[in-house]
């Protein structure tokens, strides 16, 4: 009986469920999925006038929850710490999205751009999410005047798997995969990503905001003292 309890302890120790998207060669089905919610995003949009900008300083510990292959992972030492900046839009209510959200951050080793579109009535899409990634070793301003090109893309679906695509690279496991059918994606992904730039501000937005983050964060100068010097004993 003693050598019978441990199994039936790991036995009861919780199942820990992994979900793996094939993000490097997607099919056939899952492109035409990626090209039709692409081609639903509005060019000429029209935003209610309500808006939020916000801005602050984030510190990530956590574990991605969602792994996926053909990623490389990375796990630091110390949590990163990152500056980012938001603004939200509302779509009107005749549109097929009903917000759109843009996210730039900086952890000072790269900076990364989200576009995140929300589905009004989600029946089967829930929403679209584009990204890109550039290293911070230049400036927030710098990377948004060349308009980099998409790197991700993803689409939450109600009651099924994400659908996703993104960029991968060579890795131990072996060479890079061949990508090259999938350019038409990428490239209506990023021409999405340029037009929310200009339509959202966000050239002109995030360099300034990034800036308030910076100064808040230095320290105070001391006030000056307003104690007068003491008279001198006269002779």
């Amino acid at each position: 009986m003693a050598q019978q309890q441990p199994e039936a302890a790991a036995s009861q120790q919780p199942q820990v469920k992994v979900n793996m998207l094939n993000v490097c060669t997607p099919s056939a089905e899952e492109q035409k999925e990626i090209a039709a919610a692409l081609a639903k995003i509005p060019k000429q949009p029209l935003f209610d006038a309500d808006f939020e900008v916000s801005r602050g300083r984030s510190t990530l510990t956590d574990m991605p929850t969602m792994l996926e292959a053909g990623q490389a992972g990375h796990v630091a030492g110390e949590p990163s710490i990152a500056n980012y900046v938001r603004i939200r839009r509302e779509f009107s209510v005749q549109a097929m999205f009903s917000s759109v959200q843009y996210s730039f951050s900086n952890d000072g080793v790269n900076m990364i751009e989200t576009l995140v579109l929300h589905v009004r009535d989600p029946k089967d899409l829930i929403q679209v999410s584009l990204e890109d990634t550039a290293s911070a070793v230049t400036s927030s301003t710098t990377m948004l005047s060349v308009n980099t090109p998409a790197s991700r893309m993803r689409l939450e679906r109600f009651g099924k798997p994400s659908v996703a695509l993104a960029r991968c690279q060579e890795t131990a496991a072996g060479p890079a995969p061949n990508q090259s059918a999938y350019e038409p994606l990428f490239h209506s992904a990023s021409e999405v990503l340029t037009n929310y730039r200009t339509l959202l501000g966000v050239k002109k937005v995030v360099p300034e905001e990034l800036a308030k983050i910076s100064g808040e964060s230095k320290p105070a100068a001391p006030p000056k003292s307003k104690m007068m010097r003491p008279k001198e004993p006269q002779k």
